[in-house]
């Protein structure tokens, strides 16, 4: 959600400025802006839509500086329009700011700043932000003592850039809530909200930690805290690389990382399963294990796709760790003031690490004295950095906005937890290696499923007009039907809804005829007899029906119009391979509609605000 990027060196910053902004698309945004500094002062130009019109709007112009900073916003506070886009600059012209994240008292500042004259032309938040710096550098103040100054009367959060025609050779940032990391080059610096943003530039970042102020320059840099001390920073090396951020000849981003499960999956897991001991070692979180395992309750509390995750995690936490577990939306969870014990253990999970409304549930955790642990995607990212351990994912980097390839390593990890808490209390021996061997064939059965991409495209192009569709799975699987359900919400725009099956008859089946497609996950299980009967209700009210069902089921085929057959494996497993073709039947629906599979509107990759 937003995204910045900054240079400042030798160059023309204006291509790295350009191609940093279109490395940081995929988070979600509606108008972009560059702003530069050269002998003739701040000069900006802003575009609503995508940074190909901004791209556009400055080729062919003299638009050249060696400084220069780059935004992408997600509108919060007014309209996406031009005059709304950052950088935003002072009434002078002499001052600009970009800035990701929300200015929880900007009324009051702006009423402040409105009685001394100063003039207001947007709509945003951080415009008082703008003039609030402003303020203090019309009272003499430097460019970084400005913006600590201003800083330390905001409330809320930031990941701020700051440049002014007096300093022409440096950028002050700031961040409290909101990431930001350096770039560290030859005679040249960056910054940027996503490390993405750097990778054809330089390997070696500074992650900035909330309080944390810079003032950049071409050779050098430091950083202080809020009451001026200087911190030393680590300095750290990117291992991604430039073609894993790429799409591989794969028309979207999403169909690429939806084919990169088998091998997603197994680095999720690698070096992880020990079968001769029937149980898994996480390196992130080993010296706290008897700590996990002693837990009285295990709360998981994530948002969207990654609450689903944590749903299945309940499941397999109580079926085999037989441990209380509790599946919490963070944002929801530090406003009801929950009862947590110091024997507790909360578990977030987020696939960026930067998830506004887990990062703060976090923090209240920690203030609680429960053991509060990570599971994310992203290295350095700050609920890795903010957790007391924590399990990554090693995914890749996952570009499309839908989640798909983070959700599976999710549920890998999950089960890895599972049984690692598992075989510390009652779990036999036999049954932990058997958990481990499903698990190590789990990437050959996701190929399996992979090879129906051509069957499920069919299928998906039946429905693509419809308006409604209804995705319905028991136990396990239910947490797969309100994933299914967000998949194709997220992308395709048609409404969706998921429930536990046994729940239609309680309301959504008022809403079942010919027009109202049902999908239902008809897995061999202990609650296949039961599903077969709710698939028998619907198709009583001429429901069209989808199966996600086994490779072995014939009988199923009496009762659906379609059906998409997957490999067996254990029940806690399941999920992992039934999500797959319900990410591929919303993709297909997605692109056959024309959409923009990869940046759907109105949502961001990483939600940053709260």
């Amino acid at each position: 959600m937003c995204g910045i990027v900054g240079y400042i060196g030798n160059k023309n910053c204006v291509p790295i400025l350009i191609g940093g902004l279109k490395q940081l698309e995929y988070r979600g945004y509606d108008s972009a802006g560059i702003g530069v500094m050269n002998h003739n002062g701040v000069h900006v130009v802003k575009s609503v839509g995508k940074v190909a019109a901004l791209e556009t709007k400055i080729n062919g112009s003299p638009f050249r500086s060696t400084l220069g900073i780059g935004h992408t916003r997600w509108a919060t506070h007014g309209v996406p329009n031009e005059r709304n886009a950052h950088p935003h600059v002072n009434n002078a012209g002499t001052l600009m700011v970009i800035h990701n994240g929300i200015i929880e008292n900007y009324v009051e500042i702006k009423k402040t700043l409105s009685a001394e004259g100063f003039r207001f032309v947007t709509e945003t938040d951080t415009e008082a932000l703008v003039h609030l710096i402003d303020s203090f550098i019309r009272r003499g103040y430097p460019l970084f003592k400005a913006v600590r100054a201003a800083l330390s009367q905001v409330k809320g959060t930031y990941g701020i850039a700051v440049v002014h025609a007096s300093e022409p050779d440096c950028i002050v940032v700031a961040k409290n809530g909101s990431p930001l990391t350096i770039g560290i080059g030859d005679s040249e610096n960056f910054i940027a909200s996503d490390v993405s943003a750097l990778v054809a530039h330089t390997k070696q970042i500074v992650y900035l930690e909330d309080g944390d102020i810079a003032e950049i320059r071409r050779d050098s840099f430091f950083v202080n805290d809020m009451t001026d001390q200087r911190i030393e920073k680590e300095v750290q090396y990117i291992t991604v690389k430039l073609e894993e951020i790429s799409k591989g000849g794969y028309p979207h981003f999403m169909l690429k990382e939806i084919m990169e499960q088998p091998e997603s999956v197994y680095n999720a897991m690698r070096g992880r399963l020990l079968y001769d001991e029937g149980t898994s070692k996480l390196g992130g979180i080993d010296e706290y294990a008897d700590r996990l395992a002693d837990s009285k309750r295990i709360i998981i509390s994530a948002c969207g796709t990654s609450w689903h995750a944590g749903l299945v995690g309940e499941y397999m936490l109580e079926q085999y760790a037989e441990t209380p577990a509790e599946v919490e939306y963070a944002s929801e969870f530090r406003y009801r003031n929950p009862i947590i014990t110091k024997d507790d253990t909360v578990l977030f999970i987020s696939q960026s690490g930067e998830t506004a409304d887990t990062l703060a549930a976090l923090k209240e955790t920690k203030r609680k004295g429960a053991l509060a642990l990570g599971l994310c995607n992203v290295v350095g990212s700050s609920i890795a950095r903010e957790s007391t351990a924590g399990v990554y994912l090693h995914a890749g980097p996952e570009i499309g906005v839908a989640s798909t390839k983070a959700f599976t390593a999710q549920l890998t990890a999950l089960a890895l937890i599972t049984l690692m808490i598992a075989r510390k209390k009652r779990l036999s021996l036999t049954d932990g290696q058997t958990i481990v061997r499903e698990l190590q064939m789990i990437p050959d059965k996701i190929r399996t499923i992979l090879r129906l991409n051509a069957q499920i495209e069919t299928i998906a192009n039946k429905f693509a007009d419809a308006r409604n569709f209804l995705y319905l799975g028991r136990g396990y699987n239910f947490p797969v039907a309100l994933e299914g359900a967000l998949k194709l919400k997220e992308i395709s725009y048609i409404h969706a809804e998921g429930y536990p099956a046994a729940e239609m008859k309680h309301g959504p089946i008022a809403l079942i005829d010919e027009n109202m497609p049902a999908v239902f996950i008809a897995l061999k299980d202990s609650t296949y007899e039961k599903i077969l009967s709710n698939i028998q209700e619907v198709k009583a009210r001429h429901g069209k029906i989808i199966a996600i069902a086994n490779e072995d089921d014939e009988e199923i085929d009496n009762y659906v119009d379609y059906s998409i057959k997957i490999p067996r494996t254990i029940r806690m497993l399941n999920p992992i391979l039934s999500a797959i073709p319900l990410q591929l039947l919303a993709y297909h629906i997605a692109v056959h509609k024309g959409l923009n599979v990869d940046q759907p509107r109105n949502l961001a990759k990483s939600v940053t605000v709260e």
